[in-house]
């Protein structure tokens, strides 16, 4: 049955399910002993039985509800199988065109993209900084340096695992036999449409065949002896159920009209701007003011457009956006001009005086009879 029976094993019908596929390893909220087989060990996403619960079958063959909203059970450390794809992209490394699943987005150089398996394959630089993107169009997510990052170990049907028929077999004998044991050689792609959803097995009765570790949810293997499949950087892997959330550095999700301020320290912005249009002495004058967004450009960096008329071009994770209330009042001792002001509000003057001289730069200066202000509450005239 061994002869032709691959391309009988590719002729299924592709319907990827957005999460479907997706391969996965336990989360931060994870409570559930060894139900995975330990840290690090991998399972495949099933399906969902609501917006807060998915089931996944383990490489070691438990399956097993597991929390997707408001506690998160689960990462996503591939959803390649799921046939999510970035049109237009390309990893710089391996060249794999266009990246699927995870996109990781070099934040200090132009037009610099790699795919999950480059990327947690220490590809680039490791001090750089990467944004990840888990679907196209959704909010990029800026990760610390892997440099200062831990690893952690992937175990489960990955090259030299030993295997035996799984909950989704459906190939008759060509295993010898329920029960019978073979060895994983290779991961490779069920269909273009899902890469690394498949396992290609050579069974102890010399037969050798393609099967499903992913696509569209399958997993026609249990393994019974687990291999290592490379090391990840767990803190970077997008929680399983949680759209684009995670970001520290608050940044993304920005349209045309929003209003935005720069709030971080000098160094790190002028830092993350690199190859976003990098930093210039006038840009001080972003500092403290509130700008609108007037433009996003291809390489989705903010063009932003500030009251003397200067427009000037951000990496978006230095922008926050600006929640303007709907009536005026004292503004909080470290909050740099976060609200639009009339004549008559009360306004509370920043009493750090070395964060005000850098705020001053290109809005009137510094001045020494400035000091007696500071801290102060004020009205303005």
């Amino acid at each position: 049955m061994d002869s032709g029976a691959g391309a009988t094993n590719r002729g299924l019908r592709l319907n990827i399910t957005d999460g479907v596929g997706a391969r996965v390893v336990r989360g931060p909220d994870w409570k559930w002993g060894k139900q995975d087989g330990g840290e690090g060990h991998v399972g495949t996403v099933r399906n969902f039985e609501s917006p807060e619960e998915v089931v996944v079958v383990w490489d070691n063959g438990t399956a097993a509800n597991y929390r997707c909203a408001g506690a998160y059970d689960l990462r996503a450390l591939d959803s390649a199988p799921t046939g999510i794809k970035h049109d237009g992209t390309m990893c710089d490394t391996c060249r794999q065109q266009p990246i699927f699943g995870i996109r990781w987005k070099c934040a200090e150089c132009p037009n610099y993209d790699l795919c999950s398996v480059c990327y947690h394959g220490d590809k680039h630089n490791l001090r750089h900084r990467f944004y990840r993107i888990t679907v196209p169009g959704n909010e990029r997510v800026l990760q610390e340096p892997r440099r200062k990052s831990k690893k952690t170990t992937a175990r489960g049907i990955f090259p030299g695992a030993r295997v035996v028929r799984g909950v989704d077999w459906q190939w008759e004998d060509q295993d010898g036999g329920n029960g019978r044991r073979g060895k994983v050689t290779e991961i490779q792609d069920w269909s273009a449409a899902s890469p690394r959803s498949a396992a290609y097995v050579l069974w102890d009765n010399g037969a050798k065949n393609l099967y499903r570790v992913g696509f569209e949810g399958m997993a026609d293997l249990k393994v019974v002896n687990d291999a290592k499949g490379g090391s990840f950087y767990r803190e970077h892997l997008p929680l399983l159920g949680e759209q684009g959330s995670g970001s520290r550095s608050g940044p993304c999700g920005l349209a045309i009209g929003d209003q935005v301020n720069v709030d971080l320290d000098l160094e790190i912005v002028q830092s993350l701007q690199h190859g976003h249009g990098g930093w210039t002495d006038g840009m001080f004058e972003c500092l403290g003011t509130t700008g609108t967004v007037v433009g996003i450009d291809e390489d989705h960096d903010i063009v932003v457009s500030y009251p003397s008329g200067n427009r000037w071009t951000f990496n978006p994770a230095v922008l926050t956006k600006v929640n303007t209330p709907n009536s005026s009042t004292a503004v909080a001792p470290e909050t740099t001009a976060a609200v639009l002001f009339a004549v008559g509000d009360l306004v509370q003057i920043c009493s750090d005086v070395e964060r005000i001289k850098v705020l001053q730069r290109g809005h009137g200066e510094w001045a020494e009879a400035m000091l007696p202000t500071l801290g102060k509450i004020v009205s303005g005239i």
